[in-house]
């Protein structure tokens, strides 16, 4: 039996070292302020986005191809 470690909340810096197509880390600090961007939570000072908050929000707009399209 494996057990999987999967992190159920990341920091910011995990979420763009897990997913660095979003940029950096003031990127998302400016979406977060513009009350953009994918969603989040906050605990305190702290700040928690959920890897399947951060994959629906990469996934939301595809841009169709013509090969897409088949």
């Amino acid at each position: 039996m494996t057990i999987k470690n999967e992190l159920r909340a990341l920091s910011p810096r995990d979420a763009l070292e897990r997913y660095p197509v979003l940029g950096c880390a003031g990127t998302l600090a400016n979406l977060r302020c513009q009350k953009r961007g994918p969603k989040f939570f906050k605990v305190g000072r702290k700040v928690a986005y959920r890897p399947e908050d951060i994959e629906a929000f990469l996934f939301k707009n595809p841009v169709l191809t013509r090969d897409s399209m088949v």
